[in-house]
């Protein structure tokens, strides 16, 4: 049982209660919000674990709160993660794209909400740049940035420096959806000439070479790319 607090900001009476009975089943302490502006306050007041946001609200809506939350430094690191109607693939972008950290489409099964909420509270706030020192070791993969040195299966692997840089990336944030821009901007020197759709010709050319290990970099169709969660 959790004891993490969980702010849930959403209008839909129904989907709510869904919301707080599964959360609080689970062993959350879940404070709800039914507008924008009563739930950046009860963010503000309450300091959550985690904030869960739909993004259509009246008054405030989802985008504006998560761009707010992560542009104030005494909330940018708490983790967001969305709710969005299924299909609204260009909100689910714009929402990671201001700094949501996972997002759940309706209609969603309880058992899949709380595995993303669990998942998103175990990895905790995005690392900065130490993570480029860790070694990663996945099944059959291992990332070693200090050598900047990639095995599959126990035989290195040679990989240009951005393609190494992409993968480290993820894998280091492993289960975290992160858009194509996203990427570029983590991933991409200045010096490098990478456009948008070229993250797509470099995360080709990773999964050809992880061979048996390929399915770990999943893509999230009409948003971007993550490396597998570990708990899946």
């Amino acid at each position: 049982m959790s004891t993490a607090k969980i702010v849930v900001i959403e209008d839909e009476s129904d989907i709510l209660e869904l919301l707080e009975y599964n959360l609080s089943k689970e062993g959350y302490k879940v404070v709800s919000a039914r507008d924008g502006e009563d739930g950046l306050r009860k963010v503000r007041k309450e300091a959550p674990d985690l904030v869960l946001l739909d993004l259509m609200l009246p008054g405030l809506d989802g985008i504006e709160i998560c761009r707010r939350l992560k542009a104030d430094p005494l909330t940018r690191t708490m983790p967001v993660v969305m709710v969005t109607a299924k299909g609204e693939e260009s909100d689910v972008v714009l929402g990671l794209g201001v700094g949501a950290d996972d997002y759940v489409t309706k209609p969603f099964s309880p058992k899949e909400l709380l595995a993303r909420v669990k998942a998103v509270l175990r990895r905790g706030p995005l690392k900065e740049e130490r993570s480029a020192r860790e070694r990663i070791q996945r099944g059959g993969l291992v990332i070693d940035a200090s050598r900047h040195e990639v095995k599959v299966d126990n035989e290195p692997v040679p990989f240009t420096a951005t393609e190494f840089r992409l993968l480290h990336f993820l894998a280091a944030h492993c289960g975290r959806v992160f858009t194509r821009d996203q990427l570029l901007s983590h991933v991409v020197r200045g010096d490098a000439l990478v456009i948008d759709r070229n993250i797509d010709v470099h995360v080709r050319a990773i999964r050809k070479k992880l061979g048996s290990q390929r399915e770990l970099v999943e893509t999230i169709r009409g948003v971007g790319y993550r490396f597998k969660d570990a708990g899946e």
